[in-house]
């Protein structure tokens, strides 16, 4: 499924890409990556942190590809997750194991089961990992974006 298309059934709108909006979701994502290595901080929160940077990222890619989820529409996070393929040209393999961490949130959010040691672990791994994919897309394809004009 394209961009396009996601937009067609109502998954994404459009939306005008600025260097300044991107400026401050890319600092918001790595605030969070090092608040996610903060050891006083519990592993469930830790945990969270680690996602909003996987989730930033994931709105970087979508905005400086001129769209952005619908937050009326249920799901969005997982839109969101899964368009990183046609945004940045994540791999498929990773982004199911996004898509793993992201059912984890919600265990964790809505049902109140604990992160485990290695789910946070491999929760701020791939933040790290998409932070730093995200950063370099973002220079090879959409350098007018890291301009503050």
């Amino acid at each position: 499924m394209s961009l396009q298309n996601l937009q067609a059934i109502g998954r994404l709108q459009t939306h005008q890409p600025d260097a300044a909006g991107i400026a401050k979701l890319l600092q918001a994502a790595h605030r969070n990556l090092a608040d996610s290595r903060l050891a006083q901080v519990s592993a469930d929160n830790r945990f969270d942190a680690a996602y909003k940077c996987i989730m930033q990222c994931a709105m970087l890619g979508l905005w400086a590809s001129g769209y952005r989820t619908s937050t009326s529409q249920p799901g969005h996070h997982q839109t969101a997750i899964q368009s990183l393929g046609l945004t940045i040209g994540l791999a498929q393999a990773d982004i199911i194991v996004l898509d793993a961490l992201r059912r984890q949130r919600n265990l964790s959010d809505y049902e109140g089961d604990p992160v485990s040691a290695p789910a946070l672990d491999a929760c701020i791994e791939q933040a790290a990992r998409l932070l730093e994919q995200t950063g370099t897309w973002l220079r090879d394809h959409r350098p007018d974006l890291l301009t503050m004009r």
